[in-house]
């Protein structure tokens, strides 16, 4: 298997040519095949296959996973609290292989270069028909949600390019999130659809409290009797616009979640799923305090860990996002108890993973009539640009900078989402590229006046949902990034105490709480939000800078963690 230092020495001795890159990722490819990847030694009756968080990304992509992902309270120090050498050590994975080229933020810039992209749809095709072929009557396909947002066809489909593409894949059933965002009347549409259940247990009519979708769906597999009930996220009125789901109520639901597993266990189910849409702390917390559940596989948070994790009797599954990566999980059950179990965590690395013919075929469908926008150069980056982590990305820094040049701003505000693929030192950045951080159904540029004291309240309400001490507290996404302003947050402080030093970069001038600032940002949950779609405040900008660099933020001080 190829070593770090291995590596290291090979990317040192091409690095002044051009063509050493391919000798490089020949290399690197010679300890990864395709059977590598799906090699597992059958267990039990049921094969659970699982992906979430796909964000509507059809084609392969670099993904830097978090250097940054802090816990609170008692899960401070576990997974998915732990990342770079912590995580590599807590798993036992060697820095420079290919497991931690997929699993950690280390050395990513260069392992990139050895070995490529990751997804596809395509290439996730092949690995569920091949696992489809081994354990016929065995294997159920389970979409955790965040499926049909995140991509220009997306946009422009309304959707309906992931519908298709996730009929053609057999996914069995799914849950929700940022599928929402297309409003309720095009969410109904869509579901009509779909060839499998679309399950959220959580979801109520305001008027009646009348169940919006089905909660649960039945499956035999290997003889097992499963029944697998869903749960969207909690909190999408909150995170993203109410007045795109305004009959809509949601909530964890608990007590809810406990009448289903019970309801299911004596209708007979040997084996009790549920595909949630949580996050990976509130699923924990939830299968603490519901019984019951057998498996539990987790969404929202994008955490992909190589391993189950217990909670008493529960196994929870975590798989990652944007189609990095296909989670096998093999039960063996008897007397209505799991008694064995085995999991794989599979890295979907495209450059050994053979296209499927089928899926192929539909992608290039979906995007040929967009190509010309698809593939429009923009600039290069001589940074790595990534989103992922807790604060500030490098790609959130050049949002960040567009709004305040773009739309005259002296501070800039861009929302913590997790979502966005990354792009490696001397790529391009096309207008897909820009797309893929920023399509979304509510995306004007605002801009707008707020005093220091309203800036400060606004930061301090995001820190409460993302480090209050109670998992069912925390209301989704990261930090919001910040453009023109640096901040010191101490996440150890409770609610109202965690943000102080608030300072203009620009003039290394403390912020006035009673002094008026001109700020722009994008992605207001406020019904009738003006300004330009933010893909034009981003693409015009670039256009401007042929060539970009974006070293890490060093803005934020972060303590308490």
């Amino acid at each position: 298997m190829l070593t770090r230092r291995d590596f290291l020495q090979v990317a040192a001795a091409t690095a002044v040519l051009t063509s050493g890159a391919p000798l490089v990722r020949a290399a690197a490819r010679q300890s990864i095949t395709q059977d590598s990847l799906l090699a597992m030694k059958p267990v039990g009756q049921v094969t659970l296959l699982n992906f979430t968080d796909i964000h509507a990304q059809l084609m392969p992509l670099y993904f830097r996973e978090p250097s940054v992902n802090l816990g609170v309270g008692e899960v401070r120090g576990l997974v998915p609290h732990l990342t770079g050498k912590d995580f590599l050590k807590a798993y036992g994975l060697k820095p420079g292989t290919p497991e931690a080229y997929a699993l950690s933020a280390e050395d990513f810039s260069a392992l990139a270069g050895a070995y490529g992209r990751v997804g596809g749809l395509d290439r996730m095709a092949t690995l569920v028909k091949a696992i489809r072929a081994a354990r016929p009557d065995n294997t159920l396909l389970i979409d955790c949600g965040d499926t049909w947002q995140g991509s220009y066809t997306s946009l422009q489909t309304r959707g309906e390019d992931m519908v298709d593409a996730m009929n053609l894949l057999g996914v069995d059933v799914m849950v929700p999130h940022w599928e929402f965002t297309y409003g309720e009347a095009r969410v109904k549409e869509l579901v009509a659809k779909l060839k499998f259940p679309f399950l959220a247990q959580n979801v109520k009519d305001t008027e009646w409290e009348e169940d919006v979708f089905p909660h649960t769906a039945t499956f035999e597999r290997g003889g097992v009797k499963i029944a697998v009930i869903g749960q969207a996220f909690p909190y999408t009125p909150v995170a993203n616009p109410r007045y795109m789901m305004p009959k809509w109520s949601f909530g964890i639901r608990d007590d809810e979640m406990q009448k289903r597993v019970d309801a299911a266990r004596a209708g007979g189910a040997d084996l009790i799923v549920v595909a949630s849409h949580n996050g990976f702390d509130v699923d924990r917390k939830m299968a603490g305090r519901v019984k019951g559940i057998d498996v539990l596989l987790t969404g929202h948070t994008h955490d992909a860990i190589p391993a189950v994790v217990k909670v008493g009797d529960t196994l929870l599954v975590a798989s990652g996002s944007h189609g990095k990566f296909l989670a096998r999980l093999d039960v063996e059950v008897k007397n209505k108890k799991v008694v064995a179990h085995s999991f794989k965590l599979m890295p979907v690395f495209s450059d050994v993973v053979a296209a499927d013919a089928e899926m192929k075929a539909l992608i290039d469908k979906i995007r040929a009539p967009h190509q010309a926008v698809l593939g429009k150069k923009l600039a290069k980056t001589e940074s790595l640009l990534y989103r992922r982590g807790n604060f500030n990305g490098t790609f959130d820094d050049l949002i960040c900078q567009a709004l305040l040049d773009e739309r005259d701003a002296q501070i800039a505000l861009s929302p913590g989402f997790r979502w966005g693929s990354s792009l490696p030192p001397g790529a391009d950045i096309t207008l897909e590229d820009v797309y893929n951080q920023t399509a979304i159904t509510y995306p004007s540029a605002y801009r707008s006046e707020m005093t220091g004291q309203l800036l400060k309240d606004i930061l301090e309400d995001v820190a409460d949902n993302l480090f209050n001490p109670d998992p069912y507290y925390q209301q989704g996404g990261d930090m919001v990034r910040v453009g023109g302003l640096g901040y010191r947050i101490d996440i150890a402080k409770p609610m109202g105490s965690r943000i102080s030093e608030m300072t203009l970069l620009k003039t290394g001038q403390k912020l006035d709480a009673s002094k008026t600032y001109v700020v722009s940002g994008w992605a207001s949950v406020n019904e009738g939000t003006q300004g330009p779609p933010i893909w034009d405040v981003v693409s015009g900008w670039l256009g401007k800078h042929p060539t970009v660099r974006f070293d890490d933020n060093r803005a934020v001080k972060v303590v308490g963690g």
